[in-house]
């Protein structure tokens, strides 16, 4: 698999039919998993065939729900045995949620949920939204590859530090793949105010000092790479970043770099990882962290580092 040319599609339409679609998923995660630090919990994770929750505890079972993109159908299967099937087609999200509910529902899953889609402005109940939601297979699966080749450039970097650190995951309200790194040290209170979120989310989830980088495709920006961090330090928009066509975005307060500059690169991997790197330092180094204990090389294949 390499990088996909994201240019040649229209990503929007699938990939917002994709946002709402697991939000569903999301949160059927959401009301049936314990609460683990900053949301840790609620994400999805890219696998071999698109996108899945991993295992969801249940009575009498645990189960997953699995957006099979190569196949364009999400898959709903327990440890019983049981397997549903609803398909990612062109359709509406009212339509969409009332076939995931009941088929959850006739593999004796039962879930409470808030219909309410999270960080949309403007959203519509789940079971509301009868707007009729554009899907093409074909645009999914490539937005899928970009995730994969994503994924494995992030473990890369992730290697590379030895503080607490999230996995690599994909969060479904804002629709993005990220990784986290810890300074150590906590963080004043976020402000909260993200569309249909509680405060009190938000706050947990930023509780500690931090560096996030990830993949997403913005509605505004394009398909793109970010970092930031948080709390911003001092001057960290002005700090010089590489590669050559990323830049600060002063309204999101973060460090951006189009994806199309990482795949017309002779070395995609090189670019990316040079911009997780140095959009890093750029935090790191202003706030102040203890870089020394914090940081290792990259990791090796089969082994550990020297020095272990």
């Amino acid at each position: 698999m390499a990088w996909p040319d994201l240019s040649r599609i229209a990503l929007q339409p699938t990939t917002d039919a994709l946002h709402l679609w697991t939000q569903i998923a999301g949160k059927v995660r959401l009301m049936m998993t314990p609460w683990v630090n900053h949301g840790w919990h609620v994400p999805l994770y890219v696998c071999a065939t698109g996108l899945t929750t991993g295992l969801i505890p249940a009575d009498g079972c645990s189960f997953e729900m699995e957006f099979n993109l190569l196949d364009d159908v999400l898959i709903i299967r327990d440890t019983n045995g049981q397997e549903r099937a609803v398909e990612l087609e062109p359709q509406s999200v009212a339509d969409f949620f009332s076939a995931v509910m009941q088929a959850l529902e006739e593999m004796g899953i039962a879930v409470d949920l808030d219909p309410m889609p999270c960080e949309l402005p403007g959203a519509v109940p789940f079971h509301m939204d009868e707007t009729v939601r554009p899907y093409d297979g074909d645009v999914a699966r490539e937005f899928w590859r970009a995730l994969v080749e994503a994924q494995r450039v992030l473990q890369i970097f992730r290697t590379r530090f030895t503080g607490k650190c999230s996995p690599i995951h994909f969060f479904w309200g804002s629709f993005d793949l990220a990784v986290t790194r810890f300074s150590g040290r906590t963080a004043p209170p976020h402000p909260g105010g993200m569309p249909h979120l509680p405060d009190a989310v938000a706050r947990e989830a930023y509780s500690q000092e931090v560096s996030s980088a990830g993949f997403w495709p913005d509605k505004i920006k394009g398909a793109c790479f970010y970092s930031y961090a948080y709390p911003a330090p001092a001057g960290f928009g002005d700090v010089k970043i590489s590669p050559p066509g990323a830049y600060f975005d002063a309204a999101l307060g973060e460090f951006l770099l189009p994806y199309d500059v990482v795949f017309q690169s002779p070395d995609p991997d090189a670019a990316l990882l040079a911009f997780l790197q140095s959009t890093y330092e750029a935090a790191a180094n202003l706030a102040h962290w203890d870089r020394a204990s914090l940081e290792r090389p990259t990791g090796l294949l089969g082994s550990p580092p020297k020095g272990s």
